[in-house]
């Protein structure tokens, strides 16, 4: 079986471009041949925790498996979120960008999920890279919306894309190094440009739907 776990990241509802061009391409891929099936994670509409001190207490204690209770309850969450992406062999997130970086449930769900001992390990007697990623072959599609034009790579604005950078930086950190991204431009503009770069981002989709 093929699963994909899919992180909703826009705080908007029906009118938001990134979750509707997700939804259509996550309809085309279980449309596709074999089993498939998606996890369906919302955290733009739904807070996720913020990492608190308790948290990095409990993450970082030298002996997890004496972790006491109340170290477990603040971990809960993060349990959850981690065992869902081990769940699944592909990833997709709709993130918008959001002065320049990603929206706060994105970035709060990143935080629950990179955590050490779980999805990375980190070994100060290592020679060289002292970091281990632990989660392995599995491969990730971003869908982003951007209000201006021009922050795609080469573009007059990629300078200030930390949306893009910082997500494949916390996936090739964990692991996954396999990630596309697909975004649209001119969502605060509007008119023709939008639609334009609309319509290229759904074929686009439609086509990587079949072999994702």
């Amino acid at each position: 079986m093929s699963t994909i776990l899919s992180i909703q990241g826009s705080p908007r509802g029906e009118r938001s471009h990134s979750r509707r061009l997700q939804e259509s391409f996550l309809a085309a891929w279980q449309a596709g041949a074999g089993d498939r099936q998606v996890l369906r994670r919302e955290v733009g509409r739904v807070s996720v925790p913020a990492v608190t001190e308790g948290w990095i207490a409990a993450a970082f204690h030298p002996e997890p498996e004496a972790r006491s209770e109340v170290m477990k309850a603040d971990l809960a969450t993060s349990d959850l979120l981690v065992n869902e992406l081990f769940a699944a062999d592909r990833l997709v997130i709709s993130a918008p960008m959001y002065n320049f970086g990603v929206p706060s449930g994105v970035k709060a769900w990143v935080d629950q999920i990179v955590r050490i001992g779980r999805t990375f390990d980190f070994d100060p007697n290592k020679q060289g890279n002292p970091y281990t990623p632990l989660v392995r072959g599995r491969k990730a599609l971003i869908i982003t919306t951007r209000g201006d034009h021009g922050y795609g790579p080469g573009g007059a604005n990629a300078h200030m894309n930390h949306a893009d950078a910082y997500l494949r930086t916390v996936l090739g950190y964990i692991g996954i190094t396999d990630v596309t991204v697909v975004a649209v431009e001119n969502d605060e503009f509007g008119g023709d440009a939008f639609e334009r770069s609309y319509q290229r981002a759904e074929r686009t989709l439609a086509d990587l739907a079949e072999s994702f």
